[in-house]
């Protein structure tokens, strides 16, 4: 399967560079997935298109400022880090810049030594298992060091770092957020329950294998880094229940999909888990776990317009997004969303 398949043209200003005043008011592009039908909205009416009984998943993991920069002690070079992923403990897989001169036991000192970091393991494409080494609390000690991790397409400064997490945000561990959750407010989470729609919670600490580019030509060799994910008891037992009832299960994000799809696949229903999860959807998947999906507007040739595309077709996505295009969509994190529905509005 080609890359070149899921390339369209994007100018490069209709990247959204910063936020919405107003989270819910960015625009939403409804996708009908079974006849292709385009309707044009606002995210606020997102509520016309979900019905009671249906079950909205979201991922309450919390972004955090897992960008550090320091310098090596033996050395004084400078060094720039991205945690990527706890392992156990003390213990991060994280991204280095420059990583060649990063070998086993070298030491990184950030903030005047207030966090120090030792290499343990050297790993391909600039990955390095590194031990935090610290006095007091890890996150607090990371609040202090360390900067919001933006992606490389945003240029512009961000005013507010809690606009880069979503209101439901909880668990630490992100870096990433889960944006197709960024336009909800608790005002309309709380319309949503009023019209007698579920409301459930996942994690999944979002790393290098949402967003690492896709470099090969051939989409099958693509190799996804894994990443961490939660499902409580609770909540599974609550979505089988909606799934038995043949009650809608409506992804946010994609990262809340694959957490859910990755589940289902391994077990054959939801289940209570906490564990990693290096799942690869692309067109030829058969979903077993979630009926729509709300979504952001993703990147050519990225992991996750394979994702949408195998969903809705390739096809479908393909002519949306020319659509978005032309209609002057927002793109990319801080941009307009997309609901892929298996019905018209409601």
């Amino acid at each position: 399967m080609d890359i070149e398949l899921f390339d369209y043209d994007l100018p490069h200003e209709l990247i959204a560079q910063t936020p919405l005043k107003k989270r819910d008011t960015s625009r939403l592009m409804v996708l009908n997935k079974n006849t292709g039908e385009v309707t044009h909205k606002h995210f606020y009416d997102i509520i016309d298109y979900l019905k009671p009984g249906d079950v909205l998943v979201r991922n309450n993991t919390k972004v955090i400022p897992a960008r550090l920069f320091g310098t090596k002690e033996e050395t004084h070079a400078h060094v720039e880090v991205l945690l990527l992923k706890n392992t156990h403990d003390d213990v991060w897989e994280c991204l280095c810049g420059n990583a060649r001169t990063i070998k086993v036991g070298t030491v990184i000192s950030f903030g005047d030594g207030r966090l120090k970091a030792k290499c343990l393991e050297v790993r391909e494409e600039g990955i390095r298992i590194l031990e935090m080494i610290y006095e007091g609390i890890f996150f607090e000690v990371l609040d202090q060091l360390g900067i919001m991790p933006l992606p490389p397409y945003i240029k512009e400064k961000l005013d507010d770092p809690d606009r880069y997490n979503t209101v439901y945000a909880k668990v630490e561990g992100s870096a990433a957020a889960p944006t197709a959750g960024l336009h909800f407010t608790p005002e309309l989470f709380q319309k949503l329950r009023d019209k007698g729609i579920e409301v459930e919670d996942v994690t999944l600490h979002v790393g290098l294998g949402t967003f690492r580019p896709v470099k090969v030509e051939n989409v099958l060799e693509h190799h996804m880094h894994s990443e961490y994910y939660e499902i409580s008891e609770d909540v599974a037992e609550r979505l089988n229940k909606a799934k038995a009832e043949g009650r809608r299960i409506i992804a946010i994000g994609t990262t809340s999909c694959r957490t859910l799809e990755a589940n289902v696949s391994k077990y054959g229903k939801f289940t209570a888990a906490h564990e990693n999860t290096n799942i690869f959807i692309y067109p030829g998947y058969t979903f077993k776990a979630i009926d729509c999906l709300i979504t952001n507007f993703h990147l050519p040739k990225s992991t996750l317009i394979m994702l949408v595309s195998a969903l809705a077709s390739r096809e479908k996505i393909l002519h949306a997004y020319n659509i978005a295009v032309k209609e002057k969509y927002r793109f990319f994190s801080f941009g307009d969303a997309m609901f892929i529905t298996n019905e018209t509005e409601l």
